[in-house]
């Protein structure tokens, strides 16, 4: 892939880099790369040589959510509410928030509106120094139509998540890690080798309990605590069954630490 294309990719060592590109554009979401950045996850889930997915970009902003210039031409057109821009974020939404393997958010720059939700569908956000949040839908008289009215809440609390939807602030990197939006902050210059350390520590895990536990995590909540402690125990007895169960066993047995294949 040439580097001026609206999406990088690079995998090294178990780990698939997603670089968002379009840089002149603030890295907005248009269609295609919705699309593209949908096509890239389901290969990435699928491929046993990658067990954890970074999600970054180039340039000074993260994603500045939808293309305003493709939303412009719809309306122009009278297509706005057929275009499928929303459709079309709903399924990568979705398919990022249900991928089996560890995701993290390695963000940059400012993340605005849908670029912000993509950031809330990965398990992990490790935010830049000069990293910003904004919600950005009510500015332009709209509502969340990315996942926002699912994530946040949940995240960081119903008060907090209407402060940000209603009054649609500007938050610095560390107004949201007291908030609980982002895990970590680090220098700006620090960001890629800090990610990619944490990285490198889930690709050498069991990646095969680590879907589980995203499913468990994920599906948790629509469950009672006798539902939730049966699903445990079939996720622990394929755990079990797998070759990295097998091999944990053998390394706490033989005293040494495992060296898990992610099967």
């Amino acid at each position: 892939m040439t580097t001026d294309s609206p999406v990088l990719t690079h995998v090294q060592t178990g780990v698939a880099w997603i670089t968002l590109n379009r840089g002149p554009q603030r890295n907005a979401l248009d269609i295609p790369t919705l699309k593209h950045l949908h096509t890239l996850l389901d290969g990435f889930d699928a491929d046993p040589a990658v067990r954890v997915v970074v999600l970054t970009a180039n340039g000074r902003s993260f994603c500045a959510g939808a293309d305003l210039a493709e939303w412009a031409e719809a309306q122009a057109r009278g297509a706005l509410e057929t275009y499928g821009w929303t459709e079309t974020a709903h399924a990568l939404m979705t398919r990022l928030h249900t991928l089996d393997k560890p995701t993290i958010a390695a963000i940059n720059g400012t993340a605005v509106g849908a670029g912000m939700d993509l950031t809330l569908c990965c398990d992990l956000r490790i935010a830049a120094q000069s990293a910003r949040f904004k919600a950005g839908y009510t500015r332009m008289a709209y509502s969340p139509d990315a996942g926002a009215s699912w994530h946040l809440p949940r995240l960081i609390g119903s008060e907090q998540a209407k402060r940000l939807l209603f009054l649609d602030e500007l938050w610095s990197a560390e107004r949201a890690l007291a908030a609980g939006l982002v895990g970590e902050v680090v220098a700006d210059e620090q960001l890629q080798a800090h990610t990619a350390e944490l990285a490198a520590r889930l690709a050498a895990g069991p990646t095969f309990a680590f879907a589980r536990t995203k499913a468990l995590i994920r599906d948790g909540a629509a469950r009672s605590l006798p539902e939730q402690l049966h699903a445990e125990l079939a996720a622990g007895l394929l755990c079990g069954r797998s070759a990295d169960g097998a091999e944990a066993l053998r390394a706490s047995v033989e005293k040494r630490l495992p060296i898990f294949s992610g099967q």
